[in-house]
């Protein structure tokens, strides 16, 4: 019987492949693997809301966003080559590289070397619930963590408020805001 190849043989293969393709064709498959990666995150916040109702899912999410926040931002800092402590406008950077920016519609503003504003202006779990006739899902417990935390991440000395979040009432221009400033 034929042994497995080790895992670094498998993803070399994979890797191989993916070197091979146009670059269309890679956009069309990151974007895809950015809605797979939304799909999942829905799927499993529906079970354990169906077993342990909508407190505790809020609650087991914002643990998770807690962990993966932080993952997720020094993932794109290495990419990118950003070192920690690059202050607002390498936040502004990284926002661009998130799973969510590859989905949503977002805007971010430096408005000086002090104070920036992040919007997201069309949020693809929202706009669901919106065509569905149902409310805004109320995300600000786990915004909270996940904006503070992946702005921690890039510079320490980011200190992050919330503008509007659901179920905070919103502009219909967007659906939460956040404002990060370093004293």
């Amino acid at each position: 019987m034929e042994s497995a190849p080790d895992t670094e043989q498998r993803g070399d293969d994979c890797i191989g492949l993916l070197r091979a393709l146009p670059k269309e064709e890679l956009v069309r498959i990151i974007v895809d693997d950015a809605k797979n990666w939304l799909a999942h995150d829905g799927l499993w916040f529906q079970a354990v809301e169906s077993l342990d109702g909508m407190e505790k899912a809020v609650k087991a999410d914002t643990r998770a966003w807690e962990k993966f926040t932080v993952i997720e931002a020094k993932r794109i800092m290495e990419r990118l080559g950003i070192a920690p402590g690059g202050g607002l406008k390498a936040l502004g950077e990284c926002l661009k590289h998130r799973l969510y920016a590859r989905l949503n519609v977002q805007k971010f503003e430096l408005l000086n070397e002090k104070k920036a504003v992040f919007r997201m202006l069309d949020c693809r779990v929202q706009s669901a619930r919106k065509r569905k006739g149902l409310p805004d899902f109320p995300c600000k417990s786990v915004g909270i963590v996940e904006y503070a935390g992946f702005a921690r991440t890039v510079d320490p000395r980011i200190q992050t408020s919330c503008l509007a979040c659901p179920p905070d009432k919103h502009p219909e221009e967007f659906y939460c805001g956040w404002e990060f400033t370093i004293a």
